[in-house]
């Protein structure tokens, strides 16, 4: 019998929600489109999957046993797809390279064309994601390596270079009270609400609130962005100021946003990272190298 996968996504997000109209939120369809899918799939199996009553959805003897099947049989598709789509790139002889906003600031060209020296005939497919993932696809396979800003979650399980250190600034509406300091201190800003990152970023989320760095002022969040569009937008329309790397104020400029220095903060990093899982392709090396050497100033050997 030949079960689509899709189907059996959609039963694990209600499986795990217990709720139809929760899990038809979560996965972005319709909940009649929902249902119907799930009668599909009991369907199929010949089985009842729920019992379906007004407080939600309960699985059945026949739905828990699946329920415990279906993570692992996802995530071995989830494996394969990678797997297929790296070989892919890796015969096209593209190098997949993650991150998340600016990259490596204005480093990131010179990155990209000392690895075509290194690598003739490869090409950098840059792929961006948003704030959820701090990764930029690291962790998840979509990416082979990447330039992200240091520290993020799981950053001890990679591998890791530090290319740069620059300050952390304050992004501000432009009619601020104080946007027209040259420098803020911290502390003048401790009870003004923040623009936050997803939940789903984790612990890099409080990173860039400071959160260990407010002597014990609570943080209020005004609005949440999951991406730099989102983020300039809730700023300008006064929801929230911002921490920020000081490249921002180079590549992401507009008249209804401020950047300032800010006292009282530490400093934040960019890196090239790459998985450590297994023996390391080459092509991935050698993009290490490239950055190591842009950011180093070190002449090409």
């Amino acid at each position: 019998m030949d079960i689509d996968t899709r189907l059996l996504r959609y039963f694990a997000a209600v499986a795990e929600e217990g709720h139809l109209t929760r899990a038809a939120e979560r996965l972005f369809i319709s909940q009649p489109a929902l249902t119907r899918q799930i009668r599909q799939l009991e369907a199929q199996l010949g089985v009842d999957l729920f019992v379906r009553s007004r407080n939600g959805m309960t699985l059945t003897e026949a739905g828990t046993a699946l329920a415990a099947a279906v993570p692992p049989v996802l995530g071995a598709w989830s494996t394969a797809l990678r797997a297929t789509k790296v070989a892919a790139e890796r015969a096209a002889r593209v190098l997949r390279v993650g991150f998340v906003a600016s990259a490596a600031n204005e480093l990131t060209q010179g990155i990209i064309a000392e690895f075509a020296r290194r690598r003739p005939g490869w090409r950098v497919r840059m792929i961006q994601t948003g704030w959820e993932d701090p990764t930029a696809g690291l962790a998840g396979g979509e990416a082979d390596v990447a330039l992200l800003r240091l520290p993020f979650p799981g950053q001890e399980e990679l591998g890791v270079e530090v290319l740069l250190t620059e300050d952390r600034w304050l992004a501000l509406p432009a009619t601020h009270r104080l946007a027209d300091r040259e420098v803020i201190d911290f502390r003048e800003v401790f009870d003004e609400p923040f623009i936050a990152t997803p939940d789903a970023s984790g612990w890099w989320r409080d990173y860039w609130l400071a959160a260990d760095e407010r002597d014990g002022h609570p943080v209020l969040v005004g609005a949440v962005a999951n991406n730099p569009d989102e983020w300039l937008n809730a700023i300008a329309n006064g929801y929230g100021i911002s921490l920020t790397p000081e490249a921002t104020a180079r590549f992401y400029q507009r008249p209804d946003v401020v950047y300032r220095p800010v006292r009282g903060v530490s400093h934040s990093q960019v890196g090239v990272v790459w998985s450590r899982d297994g023996d390391v392709p080459g092509v991935v090396r050698d993009f290490v190298h490239s950055a190591l050497t842009v950011s180093r100033g070190v002449s090409p050997g």
